[in-house]
C-alpha cells in the first residue's frame, strides 16, 4: 500500500492516527500493465458531467435574455432592478442545493444524487419557458440555481472516485468544460431566438443527463465504505474493463480502508469531529478563499452581462457576435486547460490566471475611463480593439486556471468520509461568491462607474497572487493519501515530486 495510489482518503477515527504513506521515488515510471480501459472511465466521467452544462447555461442565460426582457416591446418587460434579480437568483438558489447534495452524496450515494439533481433543473427551465409573469421567471431561476448547486459537487466527486490517478486531473476538469459549453450554448441559441424558446431548449440537457445517469454504476469507493466488497468489485469491473487487475485494485482499497479506519460515520458527533479535523478545515479554508477571489476577478460579471459589458466597453463590432466568439474561446481554452491540468502544476496555472485576469481588467478599466471622457466631449472612440482584446485575453487567462483548478481540487483534498458534505459546502461558498459579485455589479457600476468596477476586479486578482504563493499547495503528482497527510500535519510539505503520478 505504501507505494500505490488510491482514491480513498483517510479520516482519524477515535483518536487513532492513520499511517503516513510515503511513496519512494522509482527509477522509472510505473508500468501501465493492469490499468483499466481509459475509454470506460472517460465515458462514465463524461455522462456524470453532462449535468454541469446546466450550470453554464444558468450563467449564460441572462447575457442574451436580459437585453430582450428589458426591451420596450418585450412581452414581459423588466426594470434594471428586476434584471439584477433575474441574473443573480440562480446563484441565490445554488447554496441550498450544494448543502443538500453534500448530505445526499454521503447518505444515498453519488449516482442517485446526480439523478435527483436533474428534476429541479427540468422544472426550472420549463417554468421559464412558459412564464406568464416575472415571479414565474424568478422561481424558475431559483430552481435552476438549486439544481446547479446540487450537481456541482457530486459530478466532480464521482469523476475523481471512478477514474484512476493517471486520468484524474484531466477528467476532474471535465466539469469546467461542461460549464463553458453551457455558456456557449446559451450565447449561440440566445442570439438567434427568444428568451422563452431558449429556456425550453435548455430543458433538453437535464433530460439527457437524467437518462445517462441511469446506466452508470455507483462509485466503488462509496460502495466499499457503505455496502461491501462484492458491490464495489462489481462496480469496479464495469468502470475498468478486462484490462484492469481488479483483484489487485480492490485489495488495495480494502487494505487502505482497514488500515486507516475508513468506515461510515455514525451520528452527528463523529460527523462534526470529521468536519473540524485539520484534514478538512485547512483545505476548505484555502478553497473558500480561492473561490471568493476568482469570482471577484469579474469572470461572472462578464459572463452574466456579456452583451452589456461589450456595449459599455466601447467595442464597435456586433455585441452578440463578440459574446458568441468569447463563448467559443472559453470552451476551446477550457479543453486546453484540461490537458494542461494533467501536465502542469495547480499553482502555475493559478498564477497565470491571477496575473492575466488582473492586468487585463485594469487595462479594460483604463480604456473605459477614456470611453467616458470621449462620450462627455463628443469625441469618437479610439483603438476600439483594445477592450475586445482585453476581455478575450481575460477569459483565456481565467479559463486556464481559475475556472478549472479549484473545482479539480475539491475531488483531491478532502477525506473520503466527509468528501460529499464538504464538497457541497465548498460549492456552496463558490456560488455565494457568484451571487455576491453578480448582484452587486449594477450597484457598484452606479457607485464607481464601469471603469471603477473593473479596476476593482483587476486589483483583487493581482493582490491574490500573494495568497496563492504562500498558501496554495501543489497537489499534482501526489497521491490522495499524501495530500491528506499534509493537511493533517503528519507531513510538512508537498514539495517532493512523485514521478509515478505524471497525470494526477
Amino acid at each position: 500500500m505504501a507505494s500505490e495510489k488510491t482514491d480513498a482518503v483517510p479520516f482519524i477515527k477515535n483518536g487513532t492516527a492513520a499511517t503516513i504513506t510515503k511513496t519512494p521515488l522509482p527509477a522509472k515510471k510505473a508500468s501501465k500493465d493492469g490499468r483499466g480501459k481509459a475509454l470506460k472511465q472517460v465515458m462514465a466521467s463524461f455522462i456524470a458531467n453532462l449535468g454541469t452544462i446546466n450550470t453554464g447555461m444558468a450563467f449564460g442565460f441572462s447575457a442574451t435574455a436580459l437585453p430582450q426582457l428589458k426591451s420596450p416591446d418585450s412581452t414581459l418587460h423588466i426594470t434594471n432592478d428586476q434584471a439584477s434579480w433575474v441574473a443573480s437568483l440562480s446563484a441565490a438558489g445554488t447554496p441550498i442545493g450544494c448543502i443538500l447534495s453534500g448530505w445526499l452524496m454521503d447518505n444515498i450515494g453519488r449516482r442517485r444524487t446526480l439523478i435527483i439533481t436533474e428534476i429541479p433543473l427540468m422544472l426550472g427551465w420549463l417554468l421559464i419557458a412558459f412564464a406568464q409573469n416575472i415571479p414565474m421567471i424568478y422561481i424558475g431561476r431559483l430552481l435552476i440555481g438549486f439544481g446547479s448547486g446540487m450537481v456541482g459537487a457530486p459530478a466532480r466527486v464521482y469523476t475523481c472516485e471512478v477514474s484512476q490517478p493517471h486520468l484524474r486531473g484531466m477528467l476532474g476538469a471535465l466539469a469546467s468544460v461542461g460549464v463553458s459549453t453551457g455558456v456557449l450554448i446559451q450565447y449561440v441559441i440566445g442570439s438567434a431566438t427568444s428568451w422563452n424558446i431558449l429556456a425550453g431548449v435548455s430543458a433538453v440537457v437535464p433530460m439527457i443527463s437524467f437518462l445517462g445517469m441511469l446506466i452508470l454504476p455507483e462509485s466503488p469507493n462509496y460502495l466499499l465504505t457503505q455496502v461491501g466488497r462484492e458491490r464495489a468489485e462489481s462496480s469496479l469491473a464495469k468502470l475498468r474493463g478486462s484490462t484492469c487487475n481488479l483483484e489487485d485494485e480492490i485489495q488495495k482499497m480494502i487494505a487502505f480502508k482497514e488500515k486507516n479506519h475508513v468506515e461510515p460515520l455514525k451520528g452527528l458527533r463523529e460527523t462534526i469531529k470529521a468536519l473540524l479535523s485539520p484534514s478538512t478545515l485547512k483545505p476548505f479554508t484555502i478553497l473558500a478563499i480561492y473561490f471568493f477571489v476568482y469570482q471577484w476577478c469579474g469572470v461572472n460579471t462578464i459572463t452574466f452581462y456579456a452583451v452589456e459589458v461589450f456595449e459599455a466597453s466601447g467595442a464597435m463590432s456586433d455585441k452578440y457576435w463578440l459574446t458568441i466568439s468569447m463563448g467559443i474561446l472559453r470552451v476551446i481554452f477550457t479543453v486546453v486547460g484540461c490537458i494542461l491540468c494533467r501536465r502542469c502544476g495547480r499553482r502555475i496555472m493559478t498564477f497565470i490566471s491571477a496575473f492575466g485576469c488582473g492586468v487585463t481588467m485594469i487595462i479594460l478599466a483604463v480604456y473605459m475611463y477614456f470611453v467616458k471622457f470621449w462620450k462627455e466631449n463628443d469625441l469618437p472612440p479610439q483603438h476600439s480593439w483594445i477592450p475586445v482584446a482585453s476581455i478575450y485575453i481575460f477569459m483565456i487567462s481565467c479559463t486556464l486556471g481559475y475556472l478549472i483548478i479549484p473545482w479539480v481540487m475539491i475531488g483531491e483534498v478532502y477525506p473520503t468520509q466527509v468528501r460529499g458534505i464538504v464538497g457541497g459546502m465548498t460549492t456552496c461558498v463558490a456560488h455565494l461568491s457568484v451571487f455576491s459579485v453578480v448582484k452587486t455589479f449594477p450597484f457598484l457600476k452606479s457607485l464607481l462607474n464601469d471603469y471603477g468596477v473593473f479596476g476593482l476586479y483587476g486589483t483583487m486578482s493581482l493582490l491574490a497572487i500573494g495568497f496563492f504563493y504562500f498558501f496554495l499547495p501543489e497537489t499534482k503528482g501526489k497521491t490522495l493519501q499524501e495530500i491528506e497527510d499534509y493537511f493533517s500535519g503528519r507531513t510538512k510539505s508537498l514539495t517532493r515530486r512523485n514521478t509515478q503520478c505524471e497525470g494526477a
